[in-house]
C-alpha cells in the first residue's frame, strides 16, 4: 500500500473540498459565537480603564450606599457592560462544544489580549509628530500622547489581574456548567447558565481586583494599594451588578437556544450537546 506523509495529501485530493467545512454549521457557529465571544472580551479590556458612576449617569441622585465603611456614588469599571454578554457567549459555547471549545476559546483570547497590549506598548513608545501632539487643544486635550498613554497605556497590575481572572473564572464557569448539566440534564437551562455565571463571577470580581489593587502594589509599590474595605465595596457593587445582569440575561439564552437550534436542526443539535458532555 502507497505510504503518504502527514503533509502530502492523497492522490484523490480536492482542493476545493477544503473548502466545504465552511459549510458544515456547527463550524460556521462556532466561528460566529467565538468570534462574538473574543470580541466582547478584548472591548471590554479597552474600555475598562473607564470608571463611571452610576447614579449620575442614570439621572439620579448618588445612592449612597454605606458598603464596608465606603459611601458615595456606585461606581464601576466599564468594562462590566460587556462581561455579561462574554458570559453569556460561553454558556452556549459550554452547551454545543464543551469543556474544548470554552478552553480554546479562552486561551486564544488570552492570547490575543496579550499580543493587543504589546503592539499597544510599542505604539506608546513611538516619538509622535509634533502637529499630532495638540491637534484637539480645543477640545481640551492639549497632549495627545498623555491622553493615548494614559488610556490605552493600563497599569500591567490591571492587565495581569484581569487575564487571571478571566482565565480562572471561564474554568470555573465550565466545570460548574457541567456539573448542573450533570445533575439536571437537558432540562433547568436557566439554572446550568445563571448558576455557573453567579459561580465564577464572584471569583472574577475579586481576584481581578485583588491583583490589580492589592497584591501588586503591596509587593511591587509605585502606587498605593487598596484597603481591604476599598476592595470589599467594589468588589460587592461590582458582583451584585453582574449577579442582577446574569438573570436579566437569562430570557435572551432561551432566545438564543431556540434560534441555534432551528439553525443547525434538531438531530445535529442533540448530538453536539451529547458529545460536548463527554469532552
Amino acid at each position: 500500500m502507497e505510504q503518504t506523509s502527514p503533509t502530502t495529501p492523497p492522490a484523490d485530493f480536492a482542493p476545493a473540498a477544503a473548502f466545504n467545512i465552511l459549510q458544515d454549521r456547527s463550524v460556521r457557529m462556532f466561528i460566529f459565537l467565538g468570534g462574538f465571544f473574543i470580541a466582547n472580551a478584548m472591548v471590554a479590556e479597552f474600555i475598562g480603564v473607564k470608571i463611571f458612576a452610576l447614579e449620575p449617569t442614570l439621572g439620579l441622585a448618588p445612592f449612597n450606599f454605606n458598603i464596608f465603611g465606603q459611601a458615595g456614588a456606585l461606581q464601576f469599571s466599564a468594562g462590566v457592560l460587556l462581561w455579561p454578554i462574554v458570559f453569556v457567549m460561553t454558556d452556549l459555547i459550554n452547551e454545543y462544544y464543551g469543556k474544548r471549545g470554552i478552553r480554546l476559546l479562552s486561551f486564544l483570547t488570552v492570547g490575543l489580549i496579550s499580543y493587543a497590549f504589546v503592539m499597544i506598548f510599542f505604539a506608546i513608545n513611538l516619538v509622535p509628530a509634533d502637529w499630532w501632539m495638540g491637534q484637539n487643544a480645543t477640545q481640551g486635550v492639549p497632549d495627545m500622547q498623555a491622553a493615548f498613554k494614559v488610556v490605552l497605556g493600563q497599569g500591567m497590575f490591571i492587565i495581569a489581574g484581569s487575564i487571571t481572572a478571566f482565565l480562572v473564572s471561564q474554568m470555573v464557569d465550565v466545570i460548574s456548567f457541567h456539573k448542573i448539566k450533570q445533575l439536571t440534564g437537558e432540562r433547568m437551562i436557566w439554572l446550568r447558565a445563571t448558576g455557573s455565571t453567579v459561580i465564577s463571577q464572584f471569583i472574577d470580581s475579586f481576584v481581578v481586583l485583588y491583583i490589580a489593587f492589592k497584591l501588586g502594589p503591596d509587593l511591587f509599590g509605585g502606587v498605593t494599594p487598596w484597603t481591604w474595605s476599598q476592595l470589599l465595596a467594589v468588589c460587592v457593587v461590582q458582583y451584585t451588578y453582574k449577579f442582577f445582569m446574569a438573570l436579566l440575561l437569562t430570557p435572551l439564552l432561551y432566545v438564543a437556544h431556540h434560534y441555534i437550534e432551528r439553525y443547525l436542526g434538531a438531530d445535529l443539535a442533540a448530538a453536539m450537546k451529547k458529545k460536548a458532555m463527554s469532552w
